[in-house]
């Protein structure tokens, strides 16, 4: 399964970006860029701190519900692959029974990192850092920065999704828009494995002629019928 921010948005969080290519009144070239880290790290984390409040906040919706109903069903013959940051999967109970079920591929907003790459693992942080002066430090000395795959950088886990691709008889993808890659071309790689694509959203995104079905509608209102849980 590949979820993207359609599935958050009906959950209160807004999507990638606005029609004015703006991302919550920011240029994305201005907080979500290695370059924009290297200018200014006290604004890129205004923005992930206010996006953390955010979420915070924000319950699952019964698609994501859904979602963990269908992995309890079918265990570790399932894995869910997200494009979106938050933690809205694990609040409704994806990957509880084994986290390695769930796969943040662009990165996860309560985790943040050594900006210096030291090498010390990534750790869970809810912490916010308005200003400059709040950052944390890694024991290194360095900023802490957020575990986001950046424009420019290589998302997530991509060895391990491409082979849990190979092995699957179906692919369902919920709330994407098929224009942002690599995970667009997911559904290429699922076809040319014999898996059937199913695809469910409120509209049809701009891959939709690879999948075998598509399926109109809001993940809250279709997935727990279409799934059967």
């Amino acid at each position: 399964m590949l979820t993207g921010a359609g599935v958050s948005a009906e959950s209160g969080l807004p999507t990638f970006r606005a029609s004015d290519g703006l991302w919550e009144g920011h240029r994305v070239e201005d907080v979500c860029t290695p370059e924009a880290w290297e200018r200014n790290p006290g604004l890129v984390w205004e923005f992930y701190s206010a996006r953390r409040a955010a979420a915070e906040r924000a319950e699952p919706n019964a698609g994501h519900r859904a979602l963990a109903a269908l992995e309890r069903r079918l265990g570790d013959r399932l894995l869910l692959c997200t494009q979106n940051v938050d933690d809205l999967h694990e609040k409704a109970g994806s990957g509880a029974d084994d986290p390695s079920r769930l796969v943040h591929m662009h990165g996860e907003l309560f985790v943040s990192r050594c900006s210096a790459d030291c090498g010390r693992p990534p750790f869970l942080d809810h912490a916010l850092y308005p200003e400059f002066s709040r950052i944390a430090r890694c024991a290194c000395g360095a900023l802490v920065r957020p575990h986001i795959v950046w424009f420019g950088e290589m998302p997530l886990g991509m060895d391990r999704i491409y082979e849990e691709i190979d092995q699957a008889t179906v692919m369902l993808v919920v709330g994407t828009s098929g224009a942002v890659y690599p995970a667009a071309n997911f559904v290429d790689w699922a076809r040319r494995k014999g898996a059937r694509t199913l695809y469910v959203g409120p509209e049809a995104p701009l891959n939709a002629g690879k999948f075998s079905e598509v399926v109109l509608g809001k993940a809250g209102e279709t997935l727990p019928s279409y799934l059967g849980v």
